[in-house]
């Protein structure tokens, strides 16, 4: 799953805020700040280095290494730094990465209530639903019900527990491992794993599902 239709509004606003957008790029390069390779050269970053696969290693290696998923629990960037990733995870939006694992008794859920403050270095950049206020707004005010639009439908007695993520801490979810999962590799494990079961609305589907 990667778009969210549980809400609507009006299409006209992308149009509006990519012009806002093309227009504030060309000023910035015209007042020498950036130059016209300078967007381009950051996006390309944060979705060849720093992205959705990246959470994916870290989540599969939890699961196959409990001495890790403790680690990784008690100091999230300490533990991802034993691992080969890319220079950086630690960098622009992931100084200070903190994960919570989902269990049968808990499902997490992050959000951003007041912007869109979110782990790039793990998550890649943040969706367009992510960032907007009818998603923040009804994520924290009813996230049961706003997971349920998202196809996923928990037990009245699954606590959910929501992480709002902000710029001193960037959350993201370690999910429960699938069954049917107990002979796959690491790095097929990895496969299994989305942004959208590591932001928390979202389940890892087991492969003989």
């Amino acid at each position: 799953m990667t778009e969210y239709d549980g809400f609507s509004y009006d299409r006209e606003r992308e149009i509006y805020s990519a012009a806002r957008v093309r227009a504030l790029e060309s000023l910035l390069i015209e007042k020498g700040i950036i130059s016209s390779k300078t967007v381009n050269k950051v996006l390309d970053y944060f979705e060849t280095e720093m992205g959705p696969f990246n959470g994916a290693k870290i989540a599969a290696k939890a699961w196959v290494d409990p001495e890790f998923k403790a680690r990784l629990l008690k100091d999230c960037n300490t533990a991802i730094a034993e691992m080969d990733l890319p220079l950086g995870m630690s960098g622009a939006e992931g100084e200070h990465m903190k994960i919570v694992e989902n269990t049968p008794q808990v499902h997490n859920l992050v959000i951003c209530t007041l912007c869109s403050c979110y782990p790039w270095p793990t998550l890649g950049l943040p969706p367009y639903w992510y960032k907007d206020p009818t998603f923040r707004a009804r994520a924290a005010r009813e996230p049961r019900a706003v997971l349920k639009e998202f196809g996923v439908e928990l037990a009245e007695d699954v606590e959910i527990r929501l992480w709002d993520s902000s710029a001193q801490i960037r959350w993201f979810v370690l999910p429960q491992r699938p069954s049917g999962t107990e002979g796959m590799s690491e790095a097929e494990l990895a496969t299994l794993l989305t942004p959208e079961a590591m932001m928390g609305v979202a389940l890892v589907e087991s492969p003989t599902a």
